[in-house]
């Protein structure tokens, strides 16, 4: 049967979760996870929440979950070893490094790779797998086909959120939060600015990035018949009587394998939704009707009130189990319980006496046994042997049910025994003394012109499309001596893999044998086509031990995330040479939902649409690959004045990033970056190089 995972953002959620019949409950403990400004829990409130969920048959999976500094990694590695002492059942992880640290502290902990690691494809769970994970997330954005074909061939169990809010970018791939706020969603702190209003002429009159709320309630058969192994329910920043109320409208329905009622439906409106719910993704059917804001209404008291009563008038999870009793002459009485998972506690009582009145029975026994009321605990079925002409006080009974069920209850609460290790940081590189090259990638073919290429950049990232379909650009950059790059997409779903991999195989006929990839299905698709592979911006790189795992895989390169600071950069110990980017417009979000074709109801993919925002600022829109969006920040990163800043860094390569600017706009920029001309971007920003990113 499917696992319903229900979110806990304190204890009286995982109450509320797991009387309502959640499976398992996911959670954070420490300031590791991405929800940082949910209630996490203490050290006291993780070990009673596993304890808990144990003793009641559900499972317990820990958020760790963001992007970490190398500095953060010796408590994380602290917190590991605490939750693997508990007993926590599995860590949902995003970081790179933060699995090899956890496989280092903690390596029989299960690991799930986060929806925050953008797994799309089946590429994407082989790469998890080939990591250790043992479950992946999938991406929200996914169709029924796309989850279906990856469930009929992964080597790992799937997990996919079925209800709750939706990111209008990947997860794990916006940058939206950190860059016009100084708040990472990366690292746990998104401040939801898609959730505000914006526009497309000079006022921000509408909410073209927020979602509707998703539920798959009415199709719960289909997920669990296509092989996915968990749902997961989205609202660790929601109060216990919303966990109560959904987690107990698709608990119920999943046992009793059919569709919500209408009452129920309503019951998940009026808990929480945005103007509705949407299976827009699911369906394959994205447009405007996916769209929706919060209406502030009443509160539901007697749906919440139902809802508290639930997991605050006694236990409504029930363990079933079987009782035992053997009562004999001249030995103690005896009873044992044994539960589904093999437990067994036996407790021995008083010795019987000879029967004066009335002698005890077979029957009376069982009775008194059955009497679980009150505990974690339902007794299906009692054995008792009780021999003829015997006396035992029923309060004796009583007590031996009572010792035998609480035995019972301290060993399922017993954590597992598992290995346990030390975070080693391991080797550090040194900085190379070398100055970095520079790097360039484009949009679009026509920007790499001949005036561009009699600059010398040492390698030009190209994306597929362009370099497959304009052999001729990818000629002149090899006959000028640039090296040539394959910029992959950072999503491809399957069934745009054909597609993508002509494409490539295009590229390497006419000579490019490398390939640049941001995401992990990426980094598995162009190995496996035998290309050399560089790491891209949305592979996440912020600590030096994701630069290590890199390494691992097999990359000659990668590229730091553009949410450190240069101080950061510079410390980062560079297992493979490392690259950032130093120019360009950088990339706020990329979306599944065409918002140009929500906007002009053609799919026209025109350069020049921009967003605007509640102050003013301008946002770019354009085309990404397989009809997808890209959000561009409206200012551009310029830093061709702070050379010295970032030349001291220890690159092999810093890149300007050409996105709207004109063939003349990349050539200029390109000398200003080589120390020669003036040129300026009307508006620029510093990035986060300089600043602090919560």
């Amino acid at each position: 049967m499917l696992e319903l995972l229900a979110p806990a953002g304190s204890l009286e959620s995982v109450h509320a979760a797991v009387q309502n019949g959640a499976g398992a409950v996911y959670l954070g403990y420490g300031d590791f996870n991405a929800r940082r400004n949910a209630k996490n829990f203490t050290r006291e409130e993780a070990a009673a929440a596993v304890s808990y969920c144990h003793l009641r048959g559900a499972k317990v999976h820990l958020t760790l979950n963001t992007l970490l500094t190398d500095r953060e990694l010796p408590d994380a590695a602290r917190v590991a070893a605490e939750i693997n002492e508990m007993g926590v059942d599995a860590v949902i992880v995003q970081d790179l490094g933060v699995a090899r640290m956890l496989r280092q502290v903690a390596p029989d902990l299960q690991l799930h790779a986060s929806t925050q690691m953008t797994v799309h494809s089946l590429d994407g769970v082989k790469q998890c797998a080939d990591l250790g994970m043992s479950r992946a997330v999938l991406s929200r954005e996914l169709s029924r086909d796309q989850i279906a074909y990856i469930c009929q061939h992964s080597p790992i169990e799937i997990e996919v959120f079925a209800h709750g809010a939706l990111c209008m970018c990947y997860s794990g791939q916006c940058y939206l939060s950190s860059l016009i706020g100084g708040r990472s969603g990366n690292r746990g702190l998104c401040a939801q600015p898609c959730r505000l209003k914006y526009g497309w002429g000079k006022r921000a009159d509408g909410y073209p990035l927020s979602l509707k709320d998703m539920s798959l309630a009415g199709h719960l058969k289909e997920l669990e018949e296509m092989g996915v192994a968990c749902l997961k329910i989205e609202g660790r920043m929601k109060r216990p009587e919303y966990v109560a109320v959904v987690t107990g409208v698709y608990a119920r329905a999943i046992r009793e394998g059919r569709e919500p009622t209408p009452e129920e439906w309503k019951a998940l409106e009026d808990a929480f939704s945005r103007q509705g719910f949407t299976q827009g993704y699911f369906l394959d059917r994205k447009g405007p009707d996916m769209f929706g804001t919060r209406q502030e209404g009443p509160e539901p008291r007697e749906l919440f009130a139902q809802a508290r009563a639930s997991y605050e008038s006694g236990e409504n999870r029930k363990v079933p189990v079987r009782m035992y009793a053997m009562v004999r002459p001249g030995e103690g009485a005896q009873v044992a319980v044994q539960d589904e998972a093999g437990h067994v506690a036996r407790v021995e009582g008083p010795v019987p006496e000879q029967a004066v009145n009335v002698p005890l029975t077979r029957e009376k026994v069982e009775g008194q046994l059955r009497r679980t009321g009150g505990t974690p605990f339902a007794c299906e079925k009692v054995t008792a042997l009780v021999e003829e002409g015997l006396s035992l006080p029923l309060s004796a009974l009583n007590a031996l049910r009572r010792q035998a069920l609480e035995e019972l209850a301290r060993q399922r609460s017993l954590p597992p025994e598992r290995r346990s290790g030390e975070y080693h940081p391991g080797v550090r590189y040194e900085n190379p003394k070398t100055p970095p090259v520079l790097t360039l990638s484009v949009r679009r073919g026509e920007q790499i012109t001949p005036e561009l290429l009699a600059l010398k950049p040492e390698r030009v990232y190209l994306p597929c499309e362009e370099g497959s379909a304009a052999p001729d650009t990818v000629k002149r950059c090899l006959d000028a001596g640039v090296e040539v790059c394959a910029l992959l997409p950072r999503v491809c779903w399957d069934r745009e893999l054909p597609l993508l991999e002509q494409q490539m195989e295009e590229m390497k006929r006419l000579g490019v044998t490398q390939a640049m990839a941001g995401t992990l299905d990426g980094v598995r698709r162009a190995r496996e086509l035998g290309f050399q592979v560089r790491g891209d911006f949305g592979l996440g790189v912020y600590n030096s031990q994701t630069l290590k795992e890199l390494k691992k895989l097999g990359l000659v390169s990668a590229t730091a995330s553009f949410e450190l600071k240069f101080a950061q950069i510079r410390d980062l110990s560079k297992a493979v040479p490392l690259e950032a980017v130093v120019y360009g417009r950088l990339p706020l979000m990329l979306t599944e939902n065409c918002i140009i074709h929500n906007h002009t109801g053609q799919h026209t993919c025109e350069e020049g649409l921009r967003l605007v925002d509640r102050r003013g600022e301008r946002f770019p829109v354009v085309k990404a690959w397989g009809c997808r969006n890209e959000i561009l920040n409206g200012k551009t990163l310029f830093l061709a004045d702070r050379a010295a800043d970032y030349q001291r860094l220890g690159l092999e390569s810093v890149r300007l990033m050409f996105t709207t600017e004109s063939p003349q706009e990349c050539v200029q920029a390109l000398e200003r970056y080589q120390g020669r001309g003036r040129y300026k971007p009307g508006e620029f920003t510093r990035g986060l190089y300089y600043r602090d990113v919560e």
